[in-house]
């Protein structure tokens, strides 16, 4: 049986609970990369998919919170969803971040010293801030999961 003390957070309590805090830097982080991003006239596969990963967490991470928010998360298997989710999330922003960086090492003669540079640099940035908000958010869930 499933004790209130061990439930997962709903309402507003999501937005002060450790991991559930991480969604605020998510967002941001992941928001600026896809925005970064969308900035720069540099299209093609690699960046193809940097702006997929970008999206689909940023998606799946505002369809995730706001379940959390309304309260359908109380059965038994969603602390074990939120680990997988925020490790998924973790290793394909970190994917997407090496990808990025190396772009920019490639590109690096082209591009060096303009506008596009400045965008891609911090793009990449971001997307490293938001591996690392993921992989501790996902740390977190499995301490919390490993609790209940």
């Amino acid at each position: 049986m499933a004790s209130s003390s061990h439930s997962l957070p709903s309402g507003g309590n999501v937005f002060t609970t450790i991991p559930d805090i991480f969604f605020i830097p998510e967002f941001v982080f992941g928001g600026l990369v896809w925005t970064l991003l969308a900035s720069t006239t540099i299209m093609g596969n690699p960046t193809g998919y940097v702006m997929f990963v970008s999206l689909f967490c940023f998606v799946m991470t505002t369809i995730w919170m706001l379940i959390f928010v309304c309260g359908c998360n109380q059965r038994s298997n969603w602390p074990t969803l939120d680990v997988a989710y925020h490790f998924l999330a973790s290793l394909l922003y970190l994917s997407s971040s090496v990808v990025l960086a190396y772009l920019i090492i490639v590109l690096q003669t082209t591009i060096s010293g303009t506008e596009i540079s400045k965008l891609l640099i911090a793009a990449v940035v971001m997307s490293y801030l938001a591996t690392l908000c993921y992989f501790l958010h996902a740390i977190f869930s499995a301490i919390r999961w490993k609790s209940c």
